[in-house]
């Protein structure tokens, strides 16, 4: 049984986009690491941290629900030990 590893660090357009009010992001881990997701708004204001904790390499997916939040536009953004990468996203309520 052999186990594909990413080799860097990627951070997938969320899908759906625009979506409401549910979105999956995908983002890639090439090694173990500690790595942060969160949700910011259009001000840079901090919405939600979907995950921050150490992590083994690897594919992963997570949803973000933004039943409670406003129409508008967030980013996305993952913070790894070499680099952070930010996505947009559109809430149409």
């Amino acid at each position: 049984n052999v186990m594909v590893i990413p080799v860097a660090f990627h951070l997938g357009k969320p899908y759906p986009n625009p979506f409401n009010p549910v979105t999956t992001i995908t983002y890639d881990v090439p090694f173990d690491c500690e790595i942060a997701l969160s949700v910011y708004d259009l001000r840079g204001r901090l919405i939600e941290e979907l995950m921050s904790d150490y992590i083994e390499a690897g594919y992963y997916a997570i949803q973000w629900n933004a039943q409670t939040e406003a129409s508008g536009v967030y980013f996305i953004r993952l913070v790894t030990p070499k680099m952070a990468i930010t996505q947009k996203m559109l809430l149409m309520k």
